[in-house]
């Protein structure tokens, strides 16, 4: 089969879906530039500033909710439009915001669109990708994340390097956004990898699998024949969808509930909590503050053996860090050693839960329920997010560093017997076989 797969083809689809995960890491990282000029500028108190950063998650909880729904009722390309349009709204409406609440209601947006992007654009990568190579694929999504944090951050250093370098410019507004207000270029510049994105998908088709749920099967093998250069393999993917689909005579909800769908479900869902509460984002919110307490400047297979190394380093590292701060100082520890510690922390996190959370999402659910399903475990992970950014503060305060981070060595226990014990392994499977393995005890 390898050598009849249109590999061009279908890294341009992937690539095209996974911008929209460029946009949900630049959304999220943005924000950081910009959080000590509108404070100033707003005369925001402390409940206020903490509104502006943690609205647009309010936006996300609602977009992954809906997000779901959407892809299974409108398609997989037409929600990622309205994805586009969401995150390009709210970048323009952010830069032209005239006051306080106008800037929330437009981060609120934004964090719709993260919701829905974060769903519909993993979900619509593993329903085209060639059975094989589907975890690389979907990890496209993480990588153009990890690159959208990336390039906030880099923009928002060359446009405040531009503010203060003295320049004026001609046009009074330009000169507001992009010199006197800075901030607004910031979050503005979003603009334009939204607008390449609302265009570029109009240039992919929908998801195959989705058409074929859909009624749509003339179209689907047409799709279908352009990534497998071949009509057979085309119509063989066909009735393999459609020998599943006709065993699902039962309304979604109903589907849902299914014994061994719902196993799925709930295990995704803890898939996507326990992800959070082994200290992810709990690093890379609070990072900064707790270098600068210990003296540091504040500046394709289902990937089971990365699975299994990824998070055994993420146990020894979190540990390490419980130890320096138990340890260090009376040992005359180098704060440096912290530094190490949680680069080699961030490194097999890297490696292991953040690039395997979409690719097990995204393949663990039947055709016809996958958009709901994945809507489910994606309001989970985002409701862990919420969680672990209010309690963090509160663990490094009353359990002490030590004690925070010898919990998020412990919480990864449970993560890696769910994957070792109830996650079966799905190198070169289609979703379909993946499907039966879940309703095969009913």
């Amino acid at each position: 089969m390898k050598s009849t797969i249109n590999f061009g083809y279908l890294i341009f689809l992937s690539v095209v879906a996974a911008l929209g995960g460029f946009l949900f890491g630049y959304d999220t990282a943005v924000i950081s530039g910009t959080i000590a000029q509108v404070t100033q500028l707003f005369q925001l108190d402390a409940l206020q500033q903490g509104w502006y950063v943690g609205c647009a998650l309010v936006g996300s909880i609602v977009g992954v909710l809906f997000a779901g729904i959407l892809s299974d009722k409108l398609g997989r390309k037409l929600t990622m439009v309205i994805s586009a349009v969401l995150f390009s709204t709210s970048a323009l409406g952010c830069a032209l915001s005239a006051d306080f609440a106008q800037l929330v209601v437009y981060r609120i947006i934004g964090g719709v669109g993260i919701g829905v992007v974060s769903i519909v654009s993993p979900l619509y990568i593993s329903e085209l990708a060639v059975a094989q190579y589907r975890g690389r694929l979907v990890s496209l999504y993480q990588l153009a994340v990890t690159v959208g944090f990336l390039g906030a951050y880099l923009v928002n250093y060359q446009l405040l390097a531009w503010a203060e370098s003295g320049t004026q410019l001609s046009v009074d507004w330009l000169n507001k956004i992009f010199i006197t207000e800075v901030w607004r270029g910031m979050l503005g510049m979003e603009t334009l990898p939204a607008i390449l994105f609302f265009i570029i998908i109009f240039f992919i088709p929908e998801s195959p699998r989705w058409l074929i749920v859909r009624g749509k099967e003339l179209k689907a093998v047409n799709i279908l024949e352009k990534i497998y250069n071949s009509i057979t393999e085309a119509k063989s993917q066909l009735n393999e969808t459609k020998s599943v689909l006709t065993s699902e005579t039962k309304s979604e909800w109903s589907l849902l509930m299914k014994p061994g769908i719902f196993k799925a479900v709930i295990i995704g869902v803890c898939i996507a909590i326990l992800g959070q509460f082994m200290g992810v984002n709990a690093v890379l919110y609070y990072g900064p503050s707790i270098f600068e307490n210990a003296g540091l400047s504040g500046g394709d297979s289902l990937f089971y053996q990365v699975v299994y190394y990824g998070v055994s380093g993420m146990v020894v590292s979190l540990i390490l860090i419980g130890l320096y701060f138990l340890f260090g100082d009376s040992l005359g520890v180098s704060s440096l050693f912290l530094l190490v510690f949680f680069l080699f922390y961030v490194f097999c996190c890297a490696v292991s839960i953040c690039a395997v959370v979409f690719v097990l999402l995204s393949e663990m659910y039947p055709t016809k329920v996958r958009g709901l399903a994945m809507s489910i475990a994606g309001f989970a992970l985002w409701i862990g997010t919420y969680l672990i950014g209010q309690l963090t503060p509160w663990m490094l305060q009353n359990l002490t560093p030590a004690g925070t981070f010898f919990l998020f060595a412990v919480m990864c226990v449970p993560y890696m017997l769910i994957v070792w014990k109830l996650v079966p392994e799905t190198t070169g499977k289609s979703l379909e076989e993946i499907e039966r393995y879940w309703t095969r005890s009913e």
